[in-house]
């Protein structure tokens, strides 16, 4: 028999678009606009209900047991980096209440079981400091575990680009290219590159996004790839200079790649300011004039009050017999 992953590729490959998510009325915030990302791959719909089938399957084939909340390890595949202080409270206070309805899906592992849904159910006994909880415990490659947690995290509009590009580069290895991985989720290739472009962040976004992932978008963050790479080493030094504005919401992240850009430039002008010299002619105590060189030009200028008929033939003459000029 194939592995799920394989008959998952199979029915999503022959849905058509149709059975794409339908488009929203109102705009989603900037790091959420994910639309363009699912409009041109066969069905992201299609996938999601081949993995909640997949869930259901498995839990009804599972042990139903009492563990002990320390044993239970965490889904290495799971893309949601920040939990909502509020959301876990409201929950926690409803299994104080009337218990875990649902219970944790667990496989087991060496050293105990390993998360496969319900990491919240899980914080939420964690907070309300309970030993035990409820558990499906299921038989679960990692082959199906990575794909399960991709295709049911992946479409969620509060995950952040940047948790599900996360995801993405985790569960790439279950499928034989990239190009099959968009299409079983349903994604363009380009807007499954811009989920990839996080990687190529330099790690001082990175270690800011691990703690606000919403921070960059995924369609900002690969004009920001693109921005540092034409840039090289100046690139990298403008992003650092500019993050912290981008990070306090000073400055738009739709504009963090052009101030890059601006910014490369600008310290490119300053370099050629600071490599101008400039020396003062006088004739006795007054200012007659200055010698400039820069990068680009040698420039004498006197002024034509205190430059006798006699001096301007003289330097006419040195010009001449430098450079070759026309007759004076």
């Amino acid at each position: 028999m194939s592995s799920f992953r394989e008959r998952m590729l199979q029915k999503t490959a022959e849905l058509g678009a149709g059975s794409e998510r339908p488009a929203k009325t109102q705009p989603a915030p900037a790091e959420t606009r994910r639309s363009s990302a699912f409009k041109t791959g066969p069905g992201m719909l299609g996938a999601l209900a081949a993995a909640e089938q997949r869930i259901q399957q498995l839990e009804a084939a599972s042990d139903k047991l009492m563990l002990s909340v320390s044993a239970i390890q965490p889904n290495p595949w799971q893309p949601r980096k920040v939990f909502s202080d509020d959301g876990l409270a409201s929950l926690a206070e409803s299994i104080r209440e009337v218990g875990l309805v649902e219970p944790v899906v667990v496989r087991r592992v060496e050293g105990g079981y390993q998360l496969i849904a319900g990491e919240r159910r899980l914080r939420a006994h964690k907070l309300l400091n309970l030993e035990q909880i409820k558990a499906a415990v299921i038989d679960c490659s990692d082959e199906d575990m990575a794909v399960l947690s991709l295709v049911e995290n992946v479409g969620r509009e509060d995950l952040s680009d940047y948790e599900i590009g996360q995801s993405l580069r985790l569960a790439e290895a279950e499928f034989p290219s990239r190009k099959r991985m968009a299409e079983a989720l349903g994604m363009s290739r380009k807007g499954l590159y811009r989920f990839l472009a996080f990687e190529n962040l330099p790690e001082f976004i990175r270690r800011d996004l691990d703690l606000n992932p919403r921070l960059l978008g995924g369609t900002a963050a690969d004009e920001v790839v693109s921005a540092i790479k034409k840039h090289g080493d100046a690139g990298i030094a403008a992003a650092r200079a500019v993050w912290s504005a981008v990070a306090s919401g000073a400055l738009d992240q739709g504009k963090f790649a052009a101030a890059i850009s601006q910014h490369v430039a600008r310290g490119n002008s300053q370099q050629g300011v600071h490599e101008r010299n400039i020396e003062k002619i006088f004739a006795g105590k007054t200012h007659a004039g200055t010698i400039t060189r820069d990068s680009a030009s040698f420039t004498v200028k006197i002024k034509t009050g205190v430059l006798s008929n006699d001096q301007e033939k003289e330097i006419r003459k040195l010009i001449n017999s430098l450079f070759s000029v026309g007759p004076s």
